[in-house]
């Protein structure tokens, strides 16, 4: 059976010590059913701080007091402890509580080396993905999956819900402009969990990986993260809240402009500013437009290290969004305020009097993978055109990703009995 829905409004949090969990991640599913997948054998496990069972307890702990033989231990981007910089370079260390080597996927390698995958008999992955295309974490798992296939190493992804359920959105990636923040032809909210992920970067970058998925128990697409029961784990520092993953989709074009999102200071990703940006002018260009299910106001900040290097210890100027509405139609109807034409073939005519004129020198980010984000595949060199006019005019037609018969979010999730939903290799 699979069952795949429109995303309702907010719904309320399920959490509390007399509540039990509407969902069970990969990692109870493993130990519960199917610990055949590692049983006997050495162990490497790829995760992080987001890596934890329906309680909170740490995937590392539950793996070793249920007898498994961890090995190793590998990070991706802001490390094992999800505390680094975003883009910072982390260094392979030692797990004080374990004694367990944990080897950085995100600094001088990005993938296991033959020494480090010595001894290895299978590799868990086991990652809380953001729900947008420009998330690392696949990156990561794919040079896991590459690593693993030229050594004839098995890979387990222990599957965890999409925090913003299987609402797609935005525009399909034009594969000429792949990077490690842009490797499949998705849209830029995908709707898929990263198990689902890895099952189609194996099919569709020829992976040769033997994969198998170990989906979550009891999810449904159109669940949001707090009405699964899960404990809420922050995937990276500046995506703090359920708020900021929904808005991260659209917020992060703006780092692609001189516009602060928001980093270093308490809501990244839940405000767009400048110093000088005139919010009376956007915020009445905004409110002329109606977008539903969200609600804007003027804000100032200040933000402190930020890790894009915009505007540190200086007062910004900007508009905060608030998510009131979450049903797909609503939510992505809150960036169409400035939104292109159908088929992206030209950009609507809009003011853009309000963007300030200084422009700051960043450091690389999401935004330089994705020069082909705003691409469509019908008119793609039109689409990147507009991908670099201002702010106002990012902001792309939704795409009918249904087309894409093999990664419709609507498929191959499913949702029977955890022994049956161990699903095969591609």
């Amino acid at each position: 059976m699979v069952l795949a829905g429109a995303c309702p409004g907010r719904g309320p949090a399920r959490s509390g010590p007399d509540v039990t969990p509407a969902v069970r991640p990969g990692l109870e599913v493993l130990l519960s059913d199917s610990v055949h997948l590692v049983r006997g054998r050495r162990v490497a496990l790829v995760t992080n701080q987001s890596g934890v069972d329906a309680a909170g307890r740490a995937g590392v702990d539950r793996l070793r007091g249920a007898g498994v033989h961890l090995v190793a231990l590998f990070s991706p981007e802001h490390g094992f402890r999800g505390t680094a910089d975003p883009g910072a370079a982390v260094s392979s260390t030692t797990d004080s509580a374990t004694g367990l080597p944990i080897y950085s996927l995100y600094g001088r390698n990005s993938a296991p080396t033959d020494a480090q995958l010595a001894g290895v008999d299978v590799i868990l992955v086991d990652l809380q993905d953001a729900g947008a295309r420009y998330f690392t974490y696949l990156w990561t798992t794919v040079g896991v999956m590459r690593a693993a296939s030229s050594r004839g190493i098995p890979v387990v992804v222990l599957d965890r819900p999409n925090p913003i359920g299987g609402a797609v959105q935005g525009n399909v990636l034009d594969t000429a402009y792949r990077t490690p923040v842009g490797m499949l032809a998705i849209p830029m909210r995908h709707g898929m969990t990263l198990g689902e992920l890895a099952r189609l970067a194996r099919h569709d970058l020829g992976l040769g990986t033997a994969l198998t998925v170990v989906p979550v128990a009891g999810w449904r697409r159109q669940m949001y993260q707090d009405e699964t029961g899960l404990p809420f784990v922050p995937p990276s520092p500046n995506l703090r809240t359920l708020d900021a993953l929904i808005h991260y989709p659209g917020t992060c074009l703006f780092e692609g402009t001189t516009l602060s999102v928001g980093r270093g200071t308490e809501h990244p990703f839940e405000q767009v500013g400048a110093p000088g940006l005139d919010t009376a002018a956007v915020l009445a260009a905004l409110r002329a437009a109606a977008p539903a299910g969200v609600s804007f106001q003027s804000v100032q900040f200040t933000p402190r290290r930020p890790g894009d290097g915009k505007f540190a210890d200086t007062l910004v100027t900007g508009i905060r969004l608030t998510v009131t509405d979450r049903r797909p139609g609503s939510v992505a109807k809150r960036w169409s305020s400035w939104r292109t034409s159908p088929g992206c073939s030209r950009t609507r005519a809009a003011s853009s009097a309000w963007l300030p004129a200084a422009r700051t020198k960043t450091r690389w980010n999401r935004l330089s993978a994705s020069r082909a984000s705003a691409r469509s595949p019908a008119s793609s060199a039109a689409a990147n055109r507009a991908f670099h006019e201002l702010a106002a005019r990012h902001l792309p037609t939704m795409v009918d990703f249904s087309h894409r018969r093999r990664m419709r979010p609507s498929q191959g999730y499913s949702v029977v009995t955890p022994r049956t939903e161990v699903l095969p290799s591609f």
